[in-house]
């Protein structure tokens, strides 16, 4: 007998916004990857039967509990830029407001325009590709937050494996699929449930077959590396009569591991513009060279001619070379709209830095007999962003200040992306943070060696360089967007023939029993 998810109207509402505080549970540090889909799925059933008007409702209330759970970090960077606390938790409240948008949204347009779509191609394209379409938005849309788009967290399951030919919405869009196979599986009759149930063994054992397949190969012998993690408290970071101790700190701590062959310090690990250390580089240099080793440190570089200035990773090897920060981190590296919005911010004793973006099109450093792809903290949540270095970098490099996130769990879900980043690419990554979670990633995603938060630690391992391209890294997000919105398309075609010819079966037999 099928099972409907017919609620009372403030029951069902409370549905919603119980299954979005769950979703984040899917996530690190929980790692409760199968409640994504679960999640998913309460959504797609309270949509399929409400009007427009509802199904924005409970969009919204699902995107409140998403982002209020597994967002709210992001009063602590508010705090941490000395903005007042009632102020941090107004914005941050507002912040989530604007992100819960994005399934309302998708919510009212699945109501209205699929009013008249078969109910099998409802749930079996037009929910999943919509979803896909909504997070892919969210990720660009005023320069995007792709955080906690639902493929992260299966970067411990078989769907992980779809990450390299499509990239993280590849793996949502599969979560979304699994999600819809469970509604039809709820209110399906046996013993088309069986059907359901081969639709999401295909999707696992799919996920699993294209995760065993090896996209790229090594590119040379392995190489020590040695994580310095700094450990320096962000109150403290930016005060003048620190800089000193910070950088003996990071250079007593740098001299015992000269045997490896790349030492990496985090973002903004020395907190001076470059051309006011120059001393201090060039002697850190010299010293690394005398022992066959070569440093990559976060410094910001100001450029006199032009008076921009960056954020930006210098190599200290034979010739020294910068990567400038691309995507910078709106309210905190820079303003948008400064002219009105800096006199709010101002009134908010929000103290925001100007940075400009480096170019787009900088080639990977050369280090330590490494081609090495940077990325900047925020800037590793952009799958795009990262394979514009490839095919020619062999390994990628994130240094990141996490410290802005505090004691929450920020740090785990950002670690979380960058392993995504690797399965996506191929290729073995080194995450360098201030406070944590500093780590050695391998191509496949696992961590194969992990620094503990709020330590001084210097993390020592191995990673092997590798080339070659994945088909993610080939077409980028483009090849799944265009799925998505071919499956729109194609649903909308099949709806306008079927109205046109009046019979209720122009849309496929197959696709009748699905809606049962």
């Amino acid at each position: 007998m099928p099972i409907r998810l017919a609620l009372p109207g403030l029951l069902a509402d409370g549905a919603a916004l119980a299954a979005g505080a769950a979703l984040p549970l899917a996530f690190a540090p929980f790692g409760r990857g199968p409640l994504a889909p679960l999640a998913l799925a309460v959504l797609f059933a309270l949509w399929m039967r409400t009007a427009p008007g509802r199904s924005a409702w409970r969009g919204w209330l699902f995107g409140l509990g998403v982002f209020g759970v597994g967002a709210s970090w992001v009063r602590e960077s508010f705090e941490f830029s000395a903005v007042p606390a009632a102020a941090a938790v107004a914005l941050t409240a507002l912040f989530v407001a604007y992100l819960a948008a994005f399934p309302a949204l998708l919510g009212y347009l699945q109501a209205r325009w699929a009013a008249g779509v078969e109910r099998g191609l409802r749930l079996w394209a037009v929910l999943p590709a919509g979803w896909v379409i909504a997070e892919w938005g969210r990720g660009w849309l005023l320069t995007g937050f792709p955080w906690l788009a639902v493929g992260y967290s299966q970067i411990d399951t078989p769907l992980a494996g779809f990450a390299p030919i499509a990239g993280v919405y590849g793996v949502s869009a599969a979560v979304a699929l699994c999600a819809a196979a469970l509604v039809a599986l709820l209110e399906g009759r046996w013993p088309s449930r069986l059907g359901y149930l081969g639709i999401l063994l295909v999707i696992g054992l799919a996920g699993w077959a294209a995760g065993r397949v090896e996209w790229t190969s090594p590119a040379g012998e392995p190489r020590r590396v040695a994580i310095v993690q700094g450990n320096v408290a962000q109150q403290m970071k930016w005060r003048d009569g620190e800089r000193e101790a910070t950088l003996d700190r990071y250079l007593a701590l740098t001299r015992a591991h000269w045997d490896a062959h790349l030492v990496v310090w985090p973002e903004t690990a020395v907190p001076a513009f470059a051309h006011r250390v120059e001393g201090f580089l060039r002697a850190l240099a010299a010293e690394a060279q005398s022992h066959g080793s070569a440093v990559l440190l976060g410094i910001p570089y100001a450029d006199l001619e032009s008076g921009h200035y960056y954020n930006s990773v210098m190599a200290l090897a034979e010739e020294s070379a910068f990567y400038h920060k691309r995507h910078l981190v709106p309210f905190g590296e820079y303003v948008p709209l400064a002219a009105l919005l800096g006199r709010v911010l101002d009134l908010l004793n929000a103290p925001m830095s100007d940075f400009s973006a480096g170019p787009r099109d900088q080639p990977p450093l050369t280090i330590a007999a490494l081609r090495v792809g940077v990325s900047i903290c925020y800037e590793d949540v952009f799958g795009e962003k990262v394979i514009d270095q490839l095919p020619q970098a062999t390994v990628l490099v994130n240094v990141s200040n996490d410290a802005w996130f505090g004691d929450s769990v920020a740090p785990d879900q950002h670690l979380e992306i960058a392993r995504m980043r690797a399965v996506e690419t191929g290729r073995p990554l080194v995450r360098a943070t201030n406070t944590g979670v500093s780590a050695l990633i391998d191509w496949r995603g696992r961590v194969s060696a992990r620094a503990p938060q709020f330590e001084v630690w210097v993390l020592r391992g191995e990673v092997r360089p590798r080339e070659g391209l994945t088909p993610y890294a080939r077409g980028g997000n483009g090849p799944i967007v265009a799925g998505a919105l071919g499956a729109l398309l194609l649903a909308a075609v099949l709806t306008r023939r079927r109205a046109r010819t009046g019979s209720p079966h122009s849309v496929g037999t197959a696709g009748s029993r699905l809606a049962r």
